[in-house]
């Protein structure tokens, strides 16, 4: 197939890297997303989100006209859906974001276009998605319908990257390219062969759905077992940086690193997507979740503990993102732990984080953004929740006289 024009709906931190790789191929590409302010930037050759390199890719293929962006759909041969799949009241998935972006798409598909659902989604959501469009267009056939010989093919390929490293991996990492048929992925794999140096892989479009969930519950299940371990350690008075640091020295043991909980919008989502296809079966995968999302409350009660030795305790908050160097906020148990403090303790809690210009409204008139030489003079309490790099450069003098507590090792690293 010939891929001259491609669409990438939805410009955030999958979305716009996705689209700048393709428009870096000087491919004609047309970015849409609900926000102006996102599309705005990026006509201008700007960036809205926090992402090494991609600000040159960005400004590179605006200039030379290889990327647009817009908020309505527009005629392509090949859309790329990349929005939001949260999860509502229960931990159902929910798919609100895909099926306006389904819907929105529908209207300019023409006989051939691919459509590929890049979201993160449950078992099926490849299927709903073509059935959202196929409502709409009962002048064109889907793979459902009509097998190979549909009209239009659709396929599911999740992105697997990691933020801080998304423009490297986007290329180099391997693809899981799930299509509704054998046709439908092929022509999805000659897309991303565009740009993708790592090897495209083709499945059905359930298991590469199910691929993306089970890589981010294995994940969520090993770092469960490293909070819970850190549990274990404080009640028993051994050092657990320490712990797994020597028993990691087994050749055949690799446990994770403890954290503040679990966050971004994959871990900390998707393994409820499994439990809620398989309640019944998805015991562990239940179990690994309630422990990520205790861990919060847990450092929360270390910090009462120790805020209590201060009449008037001022409690700093080192980092709010959910990893290191980002500003993804997203399910990041950091932001959880620092709401949780500033009710606790209103007018008494700074928050430290170096890649924001600001605190998401619902922290803003309990919460105080601070520059961390200020916050290091200020606090009292000092909770390091993110190891972002300026806060590995902090001398440890500076804090022999602060209580810390540090959720990520980051001393104990040092």
């Amino acid at each position: 197939m010939e891929f001259e024009t491609i669409s990438v709906i939805g410009l955030g931190y999958i979305g716009l890297p996705t689209a700048a790789a393709f428009a870096a191929r000087r491919k004609k590409v047309i970015g849409v997303d609900v926000n102006q302010h996102a599309v705005d930037t990026i006509n201008r050759g700007e960036i809205h989100i926090v992402e090494p390199e991609l600000d040159m890719l960005v400004q590179a293929a605006v200039t030379q006209g290889h990327l647009t962006a817009t908020t309505a759909p527009q005629p392509a041969d090949a859309f790329l859906i990349a929005v939001p799949t949260p999860f509502s009241d229960g931990y159902k998935p929910d798919l609100s974001y895909i099926e306006a972006a389904s819907r929105a798409v529908a209207p300019v598909l023409k006989k051939g276009d691919l459509v590929v659902l890049e979201s993160t989604s449950p078992v099926g959501a490849t299927e709903q998605m073509a059935a959202w469009m196929a409502e709409l267009r009962p002048d064109l056939t889907f793979p459902q319908e009509a097998g190979e010989a549909s009209d239009i093919r659709v396929a599911h390929c999740p992105e697997r990257v990691l933020p801080g490293h998304v423009i490297r991996e986007l290329v180099e990492n391997d693809r899981v390219i799930g299509g509704m048929t054998r046709r439908c992925g092929e022509a999805a794999r000659e897309l991303y062969q565009i740009f993708v140096r790592g090897e495209c892989i083709l499945t059905n479009a359930r298991t590469a759905e199910m691929c993306k969930l089970t890589e981010n519950a294995s994940r969520d299940v090993g770092i469960a077992f490293a909070n819970e371990l850190s549990l274990i350690c404080d009640r028993l008075d051994i050092n657990v940086w320490e712990l797994i640091r020597l028993a990691n020295r087994h050749p055949r043991v690799n446990i994770l690193q403890p954290g503040p909980g679990v966050g971004g919008h994959c871990i900390a989502v998707d393994p409820w997507f499994i439990v809620d296809s398989a309640p019944d079966e998805a015991r562990l995968i239940r179990t690994a979740r309630i422990v990520n999302d205790s861990k919060p409350h847990w450092v929360v009660e270390r910090v009462e503990r120790a805020a209590m030795r201060f009449k008037e305790p001022v409690i700093a908050c080192l980092g709010l993102a959910f990893k290191a160097d980002i500003d993804d906020l997203r399910e990041s148990p950091a932001v959880e732990i620092a709401a949780d403090l500033a009710r606790r303790h209103p007018g008494c809690v700074l928050a430290i984080e170096p890649n924001i210009r600001e605190l998401p409204a619902h922290l803003r008139d309990a919460v105080e953004l601070c520059a961390l030489n200020e916050a290091l003079l200020r606090a009292d309490v000092i909770v390091i929740l993110v190891d972002h790099a300026p806060f590995k450069s902090v001398d440890p003098i500076r804090l022999q006289t602060k209580v810390v507590i540090d959720t990520r090792g980051m001393l104990a690293r040092a």
